[in-house]
């Protein structure tokens, strides 16, 4: 479910890390894989000093089962938001759909997804 902006949980946080990206976006520009925006991030994190985890491991269970296969979020930023980094030509319904699948695996609340293969950053906030 997306929610408006004004509603939005955790809005300073999800703005701070917005911001991260943004000088990121204005630094690079568009074109590059997702790896190279991941290690962008990271450096840019680690200037501000934002408490982030990367490539966080989270288990997948089915009926209290725990399943042999186990997801990778791409960044837990401030041990709150799911952080979803894309780059290519437009975030997808797939990609909503994946984040929400996260936010329910890992007991956060709110997500992001950040494109950086336009022109313009794309920004999607998603809540549980």
């Amino acid at each position: 479910m997306e929610i408006r902006q004004s509603n939005f949980p955790l809005k300073n946080e999800t703005d701070l890390i917005i911001s991260s990206a943004i000088e990121i976006h204005s630094f690079l520009g568009c074109g590059f894989l997702e790896i190279v925006y991941k290690d962008a991030l990271c450096v840019e994190l680690k200037n501000r000093d934002y408490f982030y985890e990367r490539e966080k491991l989270y288990q997948v269970y089915y009926k209290g089962i725990p399943l042999p296969h186990s997801f990778y979020a791409d960044f837990i930023i401030f041990d709150a938001v799911i952080l979803e980094i894309k780059s290519k030509s437009a975030i997808a319904s797939a990609d909503i759909a994946q984040t929400l699948n996260y936010l329910r695996c890992s007991g956060c609340k709110v997500g992001l997804i950040l494109n950086f293969g336009k022109p313009t950053l794309e920004i999607r906030r998603v809540v549980l």
